[in-house]
């Protein structure tokens, strides 16, 4: 029996376990940065991470040989700066809420989109289902207070980025493939280092933790993306997305066992129905259109 698309069960199968690895791959990556912050900033744990990201895709995808007319600089200069944005909201916002709710509160860029391109009533359930989840993230134990509000500011930032990220890059990544993921994340690094040095200083030329920013790029860019560029023929849109959704469940997970960050009931709650709506709308967008991969 073959699955839709015509592929065979044990392939999906597989394409599904090696998305699951990109994701715990991908929050492995931010709990590693996370440790750097003490160090570099988050500032320069974004434009580290993103240096060597680029000189790894460089290597792979050979951006050099792809010609780019001026419209297509442009494309390409618009994706680049919305994979910096988003990593730099990303990163300044866990230095001050835990992983899992930043990943969740990130999600409601691809959750505006999904829901914004499909124009089935029962999307909106699942954008006032995302809402409510939003609204739980207010915790109620009053040991540990409210979220820093300037925290959550930014990981709505970064979901803000997200959805720019995904809508210029199905542009630039039509017109140029591969070598797109290369040249974004160098137009990336060239944006966020100069933040960087005025923030950091000489602090990311600390090269004790150069290893792990080496590791944190090949974690959280190089290995994610050529897994999901694996898994993506393989499975049906919206499987895709679906499992995508669970993302946030995932980070929330990695930041309790390595970064001993506990959730209470109403967060996980939270974070739960989040994933629910982004699951939810992932299964009914609109036939044929095809996610974009996480770079988070």
């Amino acid at each position: 029996m073959r699955p839709l698309g015509g592929a065979p069960r044990s392939t999906v199968l597989l394409a599904v376990f090696v998305l699951i690895i990109a994701m715990a791959s991908i929050q492995l990556g931010a709990s590693i940065a996370k440790g750097m912050f003490p160090v570099v900033g988050a500032e320069g744990a974004v434009a580290l991470r993103l240096a060597f990201a680029t000189v790894i895709l460089c290597a792979i995808f050979r951006p050099w040989r792809t010609r780019l007319t001026r419209k297509s600089w442009i494309s390409v200069a618009a994706y680049g700066a919305a994979l910096g944005g988003m990593n730099l909201c990303f990163y300044l916002a866990i230095r001050t809420i835990p992983l899992g709710i930043g990943v969740a509160l990130e999600f409601t860029g691809p959750l505006a989109i999904a829901v914004l391109m499909s124009r089935k009533a029962i999307d909106f359930v699942w954008a006032g289902l995302a809402v409510v989840g939003l609204l739980l993230l207010i915790p109620a134990d009053p040991l540990k207070g409210p979220l820093d509000p300037v925290g959550v500011m930014l990981a709505l930032g970064a979901g803000l980025c997200w959805a720019l990220y995904i809508l210029f890059g199905q542009k630039a990544g039509a017109e140029h493939g591969m070598a797109t993921a290369a040249l974004g994340m160098l137009v990336a690094a060239i944006v966020v280092m100069p933040i960087a040095v005025a923030r950091s200083g000489d602090a990311i030329l600390t090269f004790s933790v150069w290893p792990l920013a080496l590791a944190v790029a090949v974690l959280s860019s190089a290995l994610p993306y050529s897994l999901e560029m694996y898994a993506l023929p393989r499975v049906p849109a919206h499987t895709f997305g679906a499992l995508m959704s669970i993302e946030p469940a995932m980070g929330a997970l990695v930041g309790f066992i390595l970064l001993h960050e506990a959730l209470s009931f109403l967060q996980w709650l939270a974070i739960g129905s989040v994933i629910i709506a982004s699951a939810g709308a992932a299964v009914t967008a609109a036939k044929g259109a095809k996610p974009t991969p996480v770079a988070n």
